[in-house]
Formats: C-alpha cells, structure tokens, sequence
C-alpha cells in the first residue's frame, strides 16, 4: 500500500525456512537504507528451562530446541557437561558420535538443498512443483535424505529428537554387523550426492560477495564436524592465514546483544560482522575435505580447496552443502567400516561443582554450549549460541547489497514482487533455522 509517499510491500509468511520472521526494508531515492531482519517467533527460554536440571538432562532438553538439527544440540550440551566434569569421549565412542552427526549432515544439508533452495534457481514455486518436470532429481534428494534419517534412526533410536544419546555416550552401542546395512545405503547415496553436487553446480548464479568475517571450528587432519578449536579467518587474511581460540574463550570473542526488531540476540565477533556454516568451513577446513569431495567441488568450479581456494559467493552455498553432504557420506563409510564395537556404551560423569563448554558444526555453523554445575550437578547456569542467530547481521547485509544490485541494474524497475524473490533468495542462501535463533517472511518495503 502506499501511505505519504512511501510505498510498503508485506509479504505475510516466507515460504521454505524454518521458523517465523518478517524482513523490513527502507529504500530512499533508489539507495536501500536500512535491511532489518525482524525475528518475532517468541523466545523460547530453553536456557531458563535448563536452570535445577540435573546434569544428565541437557542432551535431551536441548534436542527439543530443533528438529532439523537436534544431534547438534546434543553433541554440544554432551561436551559442555563431559568439560565440566573432566571427561573426554574418545576412541570407537567418539567415532559413533561422528557418524551420528554425518548422518544429520546428511539429512538436513539434502533437506535444504532439494526442497527449499534448489527451486528458487528453477523458478519454481516448490519441491512440489519441481518434481512434476524434475522428478529424478527430487526423488534423488529423498533417497539421499532417507539414508541420513537412517543413520540418526539406527544410532539414535528414532530420526527426530534421538533418545539414545547421554552424557558420556549412548545408552546402547551397536555390533558392527548392526552397520552394514547402512554402508549398503551410503554407497548409493554416495553416487547420488555426487551428481547433486554436478546438478546444482549447474544452477545459474548471481554474481555476489561477502566480505564478512568467516567463523567456524578448525580441527587439523580432518573437517570439522564434532569437534576443533574456533577459528576467525578475516577479509583481508584469506590467502590462509587465520586464527583460532579455545572453545573456553568463546565468549570472550562473540558478544550477543539484544536488538529492539529481533526475539532473537545478535552476536559481533572481536567487535566485527561474521558469517558462519557452510562458506566459512569450506574456507577454514577446506584443505581436510575427503579426496571425493574434494574433486566434487573442483569439478564444481569451486576452485582447489586444497590450494586454499575459498566460495565467497553466498548464492554458491548449495554447492558448497552438496560437496558437505560428499564429505558425511564418506566419513560415515570411514568410521563404519573401520568400527570396532567400545566394551561399553557410554562412560561415567561424576558430576562436580564446576564450569564447561562445547561447540560442534551444526549444518548451519558453529554451535556453542556453556554449563555450570554444583557439587550435585544441578545446572546453575546455561548459555547456547545458535548459528542462526550469530548469521542475523550477516544475513541482513547480505539481502541490503542483493537488493542494491538490482536497484543499480539499467532497465525496467523492479517491482516489489520481483524484490521480494530476490530477499527470499538471499535470506534462504544461509538456510536460517529461525526457531533456533528465537528462539519468515513477512517482508515491509519502504519506499521515499
């Protein structure tokens, strides 16, 4: 409607994310002024919740926070609580753990790219409408996700909010035979993820660049997904060089504020705008990538992440999740065929009055957990940080350059249908996770 010279475009709901959020745009004499991603799904209090649990609960509390990525939430509470209490989970343990994590990886990097991102580069309206012309590729997408659900179900007991995980391990540990099924399954998927990553490499892209900070776990030898330190690679710093922290003194670098148009905290790194999932592992890990992988993105046109070559292109993120979904699909053949099944499921936590902290690489970035016990091992204290929380200021810069570009375009205006895509596109690029971060796309345009 329009209203004293100022023309305002709402879009009530935003289609293919997760969760609910609006996006405010102010343009002024064709200049986007102001981009405001306003999050308005109510706070959900988990951190609240968790104060007087017992230090065994957070695995299965925080799992209820996603049901995307609940093995993120797990992984990371289990860290933090195993860091307070003095306990490290290594050897076959370990390995189960990251192959549970592969498994979710799988699903929710497929999720993404076949049924909410894919239609928008093949200007259709959704999955639904894709598989009428496209349907190999759809049911190619399925068969890869089911083969991740497969995995969080054999491990977890169910693919939604697994119940076999807890503090120290799991509550049963499988046979090796128990596995073999799945490596069956993963040697599918693994032809099916490498033509993903041939189709969507076909996609047209938009020519973009960010020029955020990049911010995800580092852990040398291998890419990370469980486990590293957390590591800062600026603008400026790309030809490698970065630099990293103890997961301990994360908060010592990534400072939430609240911000008045969002339910959801803002985070600054070091004082400075920061970007991570997917772009920011590529570039941090990319060296580490799987040789599959690795040539999957080169043939790609991603260039040689072992040359350290990085994807600055934020509309180029699906093809960087399709060689991520390459990377679980080898790993969790790795981990499965080298497996040898712990002599018990799960170690003992002997709870203590104490501080710990955890962070894993979610499907959408880097994932923080902090806790502090009493002598009993009640909760006093909990911090999360989500990914898509930390990405909001990102994420909005992002859609305020996307839409200036167009503003900039010779030719015909565009009209608000044609920039509302256009922030749809560039909002569902970092595939945000809003019940995460509360924890879209109602979109205002202003025009003066």
């Amino acid at each position: 409607m329009s209203h004293r010279g100022t023309r305002v475009l709402r879009l009530d709901a935003l289609a293919r994310v997760e969760g609910e959020a609006a996006l405010h745009l102010r343009v002024h004499e064709n200049t986007v002024t102001e981009a405001r991603l306003r999050i308005y799904e109510p706070p959900r209090f988990f951190e609240a919740f968790l104060i007087g649990r017992a230090h065994t609960e957070p695995p299965d509390i925080t799992a209820r926070i996603c049901g995307i990525c609940p093995v993120a939430y797990q992984m990371s509470a289990c860290q933090a609580i195993e860091n307070a209490c003095g306990v490290t989970v290594d050897g076959p343990l370990a390995e189960l753990r990251r192959l549970l994590y592969c498994g979710e990886w799988i699903e929710s990097h497929t999720l993404h790219i076949y049924l909410l991102h894919a239609p928008d580069f093949l200007g259709r309206a959704d999955a639904v409408e894709l598989a009428r012309d496209q349907r190999a590729a759809v049911e190619r997408g399925l068969r890869i996700k089911q083969t991740g659900n497969a995995i969080l179900e054999q491990l977890g007991g169910r693919p939604i909010h697994p119940v076999n995980i807890r503090v120290g391990g799991f509550y049963r540990a499988p046979a090796p035979e128990e596995l073999r099924p799945l490596a069956e399954r993963l040697r599918q998927a693994r032809d099916d993820a490498l033509e993903t990553v041939r189709w969507v490499a076909a996609f047209d892209f938009p020519d973009a660049a960010t020029d955020h900070d990049l911010f995800a776990l580092s852990d040398p030898g291998r890419y990370a997904i469980d486990s590293g330190a957390p590591t800062v690679m600026s603008p400026h710093e790309r030809s490698r060089a970065s630099r990293e922290f103890p997961v301990s003194e994360l908060e010592q670098h990534v400072h939430e504020e609240q911000v008045p148009h969002s339910t959801a905290l803002t985070a600054a790194l070091d004082g400075r705008r920061y970007l991570t999932g997917p772009l920011a592992r590529y570039a941090i890990n990319g060296r580490w990538l799987h040789p599959a992988a690795a040539d999957a993105a080169r043939a790609a046109g991603l260039g040689d992440p072992g040359a350290g070559d990085i994807c600055d292109n934020p509309f180029r993120s699906i093809v960087v999740r399709a060689v991520e979904v390459v990377q679980a699909v080898e790993e969790a053949l790795r981990i499965i065929q080298d497996y040898a099944q712990p002599p018990q499921p799960a170690l003992d936590v002997i709870p203590r009055r104490a501080g710990g902290a955890g962070a894993t690489e979610a499907p959408r970035g880097l994932l923080y957990h902090r806790y502090a016990l009493d002598e009993n091992g009640t909760l006093t204290e909990a911090r999360i940080i989500p990914p898509t929380a930390q990405n909001q200021t990102a994420i909005e810069e992002d859609v305020r350059r996307t839409v200036q570009a167009r503003l900039n375009r010779p030719g015909p205006a565009a009209d608000d249908e044609e920039l509302t895509r256009l922030c749809e596109r560039a909002i569902r690029n970092h595939d945000p996770c809003i019940s995460c971060a509360a924890h879209f796309l109602d979109l205002t345009v202003e025009r003066a």
